[in-house]
C-alpha cells in the first residue's frame, strides 16, 4: 500500500483513468499524481504541443491524444480506440473546461458563450455518450465531473461559466439517478486553485491559492477512493 493508502501494488489495484483536458492546470497535475501512484493514464486535450510533452513525459501503458471534446464523431472514434486497447476506464474525468474573459454578461461576445457552453456542457456530455455504455455492461466505475465553487454560487462577470457549472452539477445528479447499481456519477468542486483560469479572473491575486500539483497530491487519492456510494452526492475539496 503506498503512503496515500492507495494500493498500487498489483494489477488489480492499478485502476484505469481517463481524463479530458489534461495539458494544462488540474489534468496535467493529476496525470502526473496518477502515474506516480501507479495507475494508467488515458487523455486528451487540444494542445498538440501539451500532448507531445505528455507522451514524452509517460510512455505506455499511458496514452495521450489530441483531441477537442467538443467534436462528438472524434469523441467517438477516440473513445472506441480506448475502451479496445486501454480497457474500459475505472475513473473517468471530465475536467477540460473555459471560462469567459470577464465581462458583463450582455457584452460577452456570441462566440464566446458558445464556446464555454460547448466544452464545458456538450463536451462532458459527449464523453459520457462514448464511454458509459461500456462501463455499464462492466457493471463498475466512476464518472466525475468537474465542477466549480461557481456551480453553487455566482460571482459578476463570469455568468457564462457559471452557468455551465450550475448545468453540470444539475446534469451529473440527473445522471446519478439513470445509472445501475455499481457506477457513481459525482459533481466534484475541487476547490480554489492557482490555475491559468482563475489567473484570467483574479489576475495576481491567485498566486495565494495552492498549485494544481500541490492540489493534485490530496486529490488524486481522494478521487481514487470514491466509488457508488457517492453516487449523486456533491463532493468539494475546498
Amino acid at each position: 500500500m503506498s503512503a496515500e493508502g492507495v494500493m498500487t501494488d498489483s494489477p488489480a489495484s492499478r485502476k484505469r483513468i481517463v481524463i479530458t483536458g489534461v495539458t494544462r492546470g488540474l489534468g496535467r497535475a493529476l496525470v502526473d499524481r496518477f502515474a506516480d501512484l501507479g495507475h494508467s493514464v488515458a487523455g486528451c486535450g487540444r494542445s498538440p504541443a501539451g500532448i507531445a510533452e505528455l507522451q514524452r513525459a509517460h510512455g505506455a501503458p499511458h496514452v495521450f491524444d489530441v483531441l477537442d471534446v467538443t467534436q462528438d464523431a472524434d469523441v467517438a472514434d477516440w473513445s472506441g480506440r480506448l475502451l479496445r486497447d486501454f480497457g474500459s476506464p475505472d475513473l473517468l474525468i471530465n475536467n477540460a473546461a473555459v471560462i469567459n474573459a470577464n465581462a458583463l454578461l450582455w457584452e460577452v461576445p456570441v462566440s464566446e458563450f458558445d464556446r464555454v457552453v460547448d466544452i464545458n456542457i456538450k463536451g462532458v456530455v459527449n464523453v459520457i455518450r462514448h464511454f458509459l455504455p461500456a462501463m455499464i455492461a462492466r457493471g463498475s466505475g466512476v464518472i466525475v465531473n468537474m465542477s466549480s465553487e461557481w456551480g453553487r454560487s455566482t460571482a459578476p462577470e463570469v455568468a457564462p461559466y457559471c452557468a455551465t457549472k450550475w448545468a453540470i452539477e444539475g446534469l451529473t445528479r440527473a445522471l446519478a439517478q439513470e445509472l445501475p447499481r455499481g457506477l457513481a456519477a459525482v459533481p466534484l468542486s475541487p476547490g480554489i486553485i492557482n490555475t491559468d483560469m482563475l489567473r484570467s479572473c483574479f489576475g495576481d491575486l491567485a498566486d495565494r491559492y495552492p498549485s494544481p500539483r500541490d492540489w493534485a497530491e490530496s486529490a488524486a487519492p481522494f478521487l481514487l477512493c470514491l466509488g457508488p456510494r457517492d453516487n449523486g452526492q456533491p463532493r468539494s475539496l475546498a
